[in-house]
């Protein structure tokens, strides 16, 4: 199947490593234009070299902390002077700390919604006049299958990334009639550096080997395994593709079967 994604320009966000760097990559193959962002430079300049070297499409990079302020007007001044118009922009920020929502301090509820939610809705703003007056734009947002079935001690995931729903579930409304699509596609256990941080972190919590948690957690999900980023960032591809233009307002799951509701 032809995405349609030659030429594109994409704005990736926190895509230095894990699903970010993955989706890139996706897009990349597919003949866009990526933009990756991230906060070390080493690490960008390096996933571009191999972004590059992949083709057909090409990779570009700019430093940027999501968390930092004036993160916005970086993002939008970077991609406007490295891609100039952008056609797709795919949301994705850091995964917060593990722990119980009782344990978290109004500090940590105020910088992470900074960083997870008020930023994605401004730069998103930001960016959706230009799709709308093109007539074609894509907006996906990376949340998690914790916004469908809350993940026991992941409760500032699971209660910001639910914010990104209904936002982009009214976003979504606002803009189908210009031809701009705006998606959510949730993971599940996506085998990336983030899942090994949390699968460590629960082996210290239980005071199991790490080897036992890992093991239990691939028991738990249908597939009896963990996801490859290349699976999931092949349905990412298609949902900010040509061929995926009647397709806005969703959740997409990709998460071997785990999520026990219909």
């Amino acid at each position: 199947m032809d995405l349609g994604l030659s030429g594109k320009s994409a704005l990736v966000l926190a895509s230095s490593r894990g699903l970010g760097l993955g989706v890139a990559t996706a897009l990349v193959q597919e003949g866009a234009r990526v933009l990756i962002t991230g906060r070390g430079e080493e690490r960008l300049k390096l996933a571009c070299t191999e972004l590059n070297a992949k083709g057909p499409g090409t990779a570009d990079y700019l430093i940027a902390d999501f968390s930092a302020p004036g993160v916005v007007d970086t993002l939008v001044r970077g991609a406007k002077e490295k891609l100039g118009a952008v056609d797709i922009l795919v949301n994705n920020t850091g995964g917060p700390p593990p722990g119980k929502v009782t344990d978290v301090v109004p500090e940590i509820w105020d910088t992470q919604f900074a960083a997870m939610v008020r930023n994605v809705f401004v730069l998103t703003a930001a960016l959706v006049p230009d799709m709308r007056e093109r007539g074609w734009g894509r907006i996906l947002t990376l949340a998690s299958s914790g916004v469908v079935q809350p993940i026991p001690n992941l409760g500032i995931s699971n209660a910001l990334r639910s914010a990104l729903v209904g936002w982009s579930k009214t976003l979504s409304a606002e803009i189908a009639a210009d031809g701009v699509t705006a998606n959510i596609l949730a993971p599940g256990r996506i085998h990336t550096e983030r899942v090994d941080e949390l699968d460590a972190a629960a082996a210290k919590r239980t005071g199991k080997p790490v080897e036992e948690v890992s093991a239990a957690s691939r028991a738990s999900i249908p597939a009896r395994r963990y996801g490859r980023v290349e699976e999931f960032a092949a349905v990412a591809a298609f949902l900010v593709s040509e061929p995926a233009s009647y397709v806005t307002g969703t959740v997409m799951r990709c998460d071997g079967g785990s999520i026990q509701s219909v």
